[in-house]
């Protein structure tokens, strides 16, 4: 699954293969030099790690999330990225499996998300891809709700004056990439409420506003700076 992310991002921003360089956060901390020599960040998620359960990659992982903030470079975090990226400013994550959520959800966006020039053109609610049970319960200084579900008051976040969003659905991702996830980890299929991935199929739609997130926000953050 992890080539699998990389190729769902490259997609999701039209991107040759040549366009993104692949960096492991749980293999080892970034060098320094690394920050200067790119344009945007994209941190996605991971089904098998957790912030909350930590490692011995944690401090290396959490100390480049501090760094791509105050450097002001863009970032884009989803899923396991949005979890870090909170955690390292200061906020505080969960696991909580009552409120774990894996399918494809409605989501509200927060007045602040109807503002948004990346996350207003969805409208009041969107449908969109999403798998954790780690949540972000209290959002860090400075950081600007963006959305939520019925179960969980955080669920995407912008930080003030810093060229930075994440989410905790996967705006890389589209109906058949969720699918094929499932089909991956089939623990996580009793969390959709499915029988069986035929069924989960048959009831999951697609997500196409959450789709158009990313190349929104390379638009309106990234070419505008």
């Amino acid at each position: 699954m992890a080539a699998h992310e990389v190729f769902c991002f490259r997609r999701a921003l039209g991107l040759e293969p040549d366009q993104l360089q692949i960096f492991d956060l749980l293999a080892d901390a970034p060098p320094a030099e690394l920050f200067d020599a790119i344009d945007v960040v994209l941190i996605g998620g991971s089904g098998d790690h957790s912030v909350v359960r930590g490692g011995p990659w944690l401090s290396g992982a959490l100390g480049a999330m501090e760094t791509l903030y105050e450097r002001f470079i863009p970032t884009f975090a989803s899923c396991w990225g949005f979890q870090a990226l909170a955690r390292a400013l200061g906020g505080r994550v969960v696991t909580d499996h009552g409120r774990a959520e894996v399918g494809v959800l409605r989501l509200d966006l927060t007045e602040a998300g109807r503002r948004d020039p990346v996350f207003g053109p969805l409208g009041g609610g969107f449908p969109a891809v999403i798998g954790h049970e780690d949540i972000v319960d209290e959002l860090p200084e400075g950081a600007v709700s963006l959305a939520s579900s019925a179960t969980v008051e955080n669920e995407a976040l912008k930080f003030s004056g810093k060229p930075i969003y994440a989410t905790q659905f996967h705006p890389e991702l589209d109906r058949d990439d969720l699918i094929q996830r499932i089909a991956a980890y089939p623990p996580y299929l009793a969390l959709t409420g499915a029988a069986s991935v035929e069924e989960f199929c048959a009831t999951t739609p697609a997500t196409p506003g959450a789709t158009s997130l990313l190349r929104r926000f390379v638009e309106q953050v990234v070419e505008t700076r």
